[in-house]
């Protein structure tokens, strides 16, 4: 077996994670990033983003040779065509994304295996606010449901600690918990 293969967990080099927070523990500097993406309408709900270069690590990073694409688009309930899942789906897709790397990255610095890991999520919304029809109803969702299952050795204890863990470092709880300021200006 190969030392990538012996210190590889969960999919995760615990190696390269151990050396990528020491680093950043020995240069704060490191810590700081900038993510960008660009969106362009193509239609009635329909928009595509590009995303591709950022900013990390002390440098803009160029390993993405080609950008990633993201659709996003409405049911057609909500007047679109069906191109792609729409902005509040892509939100619960963002929240299980990072869920699932910060179960898989923390589990494996802590030495648990974990076999499989999946996520459902149910947001609710009511239209009232974003259609502008009461100002009293937010336009974002009222609640999202997380539920997981997850195939491990650990202890239930274990796993408490750790998701009680990941939801106190996940960057898109966060985002989605907490206010964020949102600039909007014309190019």
């Amino acid at each position: 077996m190969s030392t990538t293969e012996m210190s590889a967990m969960n999919g995760v080099d615990v190696e390269a994670l151990t050396q990528t927070i020491s680093a950043v523990q020995d240069d704060p500097k490191l810590a700081q990033f900038s993510f960008r993406a660009r969106n362009r309408w193509l239609g009635g709900g329909h928009s595509r983003t590009t995303i591709q270069s950022f900013w990390g690590a002390g440098q803009e990073d160029a390993s993405r040779s080609e950008p990633f694409v993201i659709e996003g688009d409405e049911p057609p309930v909500l007047l679109g065509a069906n191109h792609a899942p729409n902005a509040v789906e892509a939100v619960l897709h963002a929240i299980a994304s990072c869920l699932a790397v910060g179960v898989a990255y923390n589990a494996a610095a802590l030495g648990i295996e974990v076999r499989s890991l999946e996520f459902d999520l149910d947001g609710e919304l009511d239209l009232h606010g974003f259609l502008g029809l009461d100002p009293d109803v937010r336009p974002g969702y009222q609640n999202v449901r997380v539920t997981y299952r997850i195939d491990t050795d650990a202890s239930d204890e274990n796993i408490a600690e750790l998701l009680a863990h990941v939801q106190r470092t996940s960057p898109v709880l966060d985002i989605v918990r907490n206010p964020v300021h949102v600039s909007l200006a014309r190019a």
